[in-house]
């Protein structure tokens, strides 16, 4: 069965993003992908992989997805996150993180877990 990954990257953290997913293509090609929006067109654009696109975060793409995450349609995320800049929709963030941990999903903030996270999927095929 697919799993479903959640792709998301603070703007600064974008190109750390296509750089993860180019470098693992031959996994995530197997996955379902969604993605808030910019994220996800850059995926799309550039790696030339399906994405499910939802609204950007700061319009509400990170609560989309937590709703999936909450219906349990989601199997990881991985939130390349800008530790060190303030971002105006930060609840919504912690929201998603929160939502995570209560339904149990993996999620990675950096590209060390996701690797590592994508890893164990690809094992478990």
């Amino acid at each position: 069965m697919r799993k479903t990954v959640a792709l998301i990257a603070h703007d600064r953290k974008k190109e750390e993003m296509l750089t993860f997913v180019l470098e693992n293509k031959d996994s995530l090609v197997h996955c379902n992908l969604i993605a808030t929006a910019t994220t996800g067109r850059i995926i799309q654009e550039k790696a030339g992989l399906d994405v499910t696109t939802y609204l950007s975060g700061p319009l509400g793409g990170d609560q989309q997805i937590g709703a999936q995450i909450a219906c349990q349609q989601v199997d990881a995320v991985i939130f390349l996150r800008d530790p060190l800049t303030a971002q105006p929709h930060e609840p919504d963030i912690t929201a998603l993180l929160r939502i995570c941990d209560v339904h149990n999903i993996p999620v990675a903030t950096n590209t060390a877990t996701a690797n590592l996270v994508l890893r164990c999927f690809t094992s478990e095929d």
